[in-house]
């Protein structure tokens, strides 16, 4: 397995050029797609660059349980995010992963 983006090195500006972009999220029972649906601020919490929350679009389907996910893009490598289901979007099953 490939080694791990250091998170506290990450910013907004990293993602926000990857809005709509595909990620690979990978799971016990395989990869599942998905989309960054959007990209917000989320303050001054201290963190280098600031706090900033991402929302991804999974396919509709069966809901994963929150939890520390491997997630891959291929500019930014594999991160392992904590992601929390947030209910349906229009287009999947929505997941947040914020950075504080």
């Amino acid at each position: 397995m490939a080694s791990s983006v250091d998170l506290a090195t990450l910013h907004i500006d990293d993602f926000t050029a990857h809005k709509d972009a595909a990620f690979d999220m990978q799971t016990a029972n395989g990869v599942v797609p998905l989309r960054l649906a959007k990209v917000d601020a989320a303050g001054n919490s201290g963190r280098q660059g600031g706090a900033f929350s991402l929302l991804f679009a999974a396919p509709k389907g069966p809901w994963l349980p929150q939890a520390i996910y491997p997630v891959t893009h291929p500019r930014l490598g594999t991160m392992e995010i904590f992601l929390v289901p947030i209910g349906p979007l229009a287009d999947g099953n929505g997941y947040q992963a914020i950075f504080t």
